[in-house]
């Protein structure tokens, strides 16, 4: 059986859907963050040296990150959730997976730390917010009448990008995008979707 641990209020919400629209067994192992400092608890660093989260376990493997650990479940447990890998829709498929952790990441984590930190900044805020507006822009652009990133199907880069979209919900900043925000209705059409945001609001 899968074990997934799952941190409170993080990318391992996505996880969860994954794992549940793939049918698999798994069982989640629970873990909450500081309530001051927000960090995860001192606990993860037994399950992986950096103490973050998702981290699976999987036949005596321990794998990390986000990205990884979708590629590995989709490869092993799910192909249908995958482009095939010699066509050009995979290549998309790639980009937009790792999209999620590279450049959609970055200008919504400093938008979220300076928030966190609350002091006024020289060059970081303004900068994360212009970053943030380029990206998104750009996801809002390629959605254009589209359902989904790739192939009108859901494939793992959607499930990678569905932590995307819910930052930016958090953020009030949704409706400045509005085919990102079509795409929120659209996979929130998905039972498994609702199943994980059941579960990651059981655990906390």
């Amino acid at each position: 059986m899968i074990t997934l641990h799952h941190l409170n209020q993080s990318r391992s919400k996505r996880i969860i859907w994954l794992l549940e629209e793939l049918n698999l067994e798994y069982k989640i192992a629970p873990y909450q963050r500081d309530n001051v400092t927000f960090l995860a608890p001192p606990e993860l660093k037994s399950v992986h040296p950096l103490g973050k989260s998702p981290v699976i376990e999987d036949k005596g493997l321990v794998i990390a990150e986000s990205g990884a650990i979708t590629e590995y479940l989709i490869q092993r447990y799910g192909p249908h959730l995958a482009p095939k890998a010699d066509s050009d829709d995979y290549v998309d498929y790639l980009q937009w997976l790792h999209f999620a952790e590279s450049s959609a990441a970055l200008p919504l984590l400093l938008k979220m730390f300076v928030a966190k930190d609350g002091a006024q900044t020289n060059f970081l805020a303004g900068y994360a917010d212009l970053e943030l507006d380029k990206v998104m822009s750009y996801v809002n652009q390629r959605l254009d009448g589209k359902r989904y990133l790739v192939a009108d199907t859901l494939t793992g880069a959607d499930i990678m990008m569905s932590f995307i979209v819910e930052i930016l919900t958090k953020f009030g900043l949704l409706e400045r995008y509005p085919n990102i925000a079509t795409y929120a209705k659209q996979l929130a059409t998905h039972d498994k979707f609702n199943k994980a945001e059941q579960l990651e609001a059981q655990y906390g």
